[in-house]
């Protein structure tokens, strides 16, 4: 499984970025709970490298609160980085945005040295919504398909407070191959990236390890813990009458279904990954990457030998 693009206007956000970065102090980066690490932009991570980081975990209603508690240790353990949770139902997320930023930068305050702040994330993560909730009104277009928001646009939540938004940036190559069907799963990556039977099979991989009393209790099945993913996703098309002709179930119908039911939080509170599996993810990942880019190489290197020989 590979995802690679590079739609034009997600170039244009990256320049974007790279001109604004040179006045920022603090950058936020909103991840989505479900997904902290496969939601985070390893470009951006790059770019922003120097700077100080807030990161949102948002949607943390959707999560798993054990979980969503060890990632934001996990990013309150790293240098100039501090990590918060927020959902729908946050009463006053400016200002605890505000707080956190004026924490991990504390040398910025007044007219005369205002904080500059850049706030990043991914397509469908929660940005725009957040925004709206800031400003109380709807500032920013919100839509459940990726890629809605396409310029930059200023902020003043305060009087020395001053926050660019950025349009929603995805990366040329994921790398970590679960971490791009996690992205397919939550709605990050556009419906055709990726088949979405093989989307769901993958969750309910996941699931029928992590979270299969929840799986039960939705679906109204018992010994899911017993099922292979195909077997499930059976299971759950007959109990949900999504059947064609002749007694079959109808896989991408079901497929849908259970998408649907995990984006919106109905399976439960689920939490997709945490920061032990995606090390192990990403090493994985990486050996993989290198072996592949030796290959390269080599076939490269062979086929210069042979046309250096028939040159004589």
């Amino acid at each position: 499984m590979a995802i690679q693009w590079f739609p034009g206007h997600m170039n244009k956000a990256k320049k974007q970025v790279a001109d604004r970065l040179k006045g920022i102090d603090v950058v936020i980066e909103m991840l989505d709970a479900r997904l902290p690490a496969s939601s985070a932009n390893p470009m951006l991570a790059g770019m922003t490298s120097k700077k100080k980081a807030l990161k949102i975990l948002n949607k943390q209603d959707l999560a798993d609160p054990t979980r969503t508690r060890v990632w934001i240790d996990y990013y309150n353990g790293l240098n100039d980085t501090r990590a918060i949770g927020l959902d729908a139902g946050d009463k006053s997320p400016a200002q605890r945005l505000i707080s956190a930023c004026r924490e991990i930068a504390p040398h910025r305050s007044g007219l005369d040295k205002p904080l500059r702040v850049l706030i990043c994330g991914i397509p469908n993560v929660g940005k725009s919504t957040l925004i709206n909730s800031l400003l109380g009104r709807r500032a920013a277009k919100v839509g459940n398909e990726p890629g809605i928001t396409k310029g930059e646009q200023r902020i003043d939540l305060a009087d020395d407070f001053i926050l660019y938004d950025t349009p929603g940036m995805l990366w040329p190559k994921i790398l970590v191959e679960q971490g791009g069907y996690n992205l397919a799963a939550s709605g990050a990556v556009g419906r055709n990236a990726l088949d979405e039977e093989e989307v769901t099979l993958e969750l309910l991989k996941y699931l029928i390890v992590n979270y299969p009393a929840d799986v039960e209790a939705r679906y109204k099945l018992d010994g899911v813990a017993e099922m292979l993913d195909d077997q499930l996703l059976e299971a759950i098309g007959r109990r949900r009458g999504a059947m064609l002709g002749g007694g079959r179930v109808n896989f991408q119908k079901t497929a849908e279904i259970v998408l649907t039911d995990f984006r919106d939080g109905t399976i439960g509170r689920i939490t997709l990954e945490t920061p032990e599996e995606w090390k192990d993810w990403l090493t994985e990942a990486r050996r993989l990457d290198a072996e592949r880019q030796s290959a390269r190489d080599l076939a490269k290197a062979e086929r210069a030998a042979a046309v250096k020989k028939r040159r004589g």
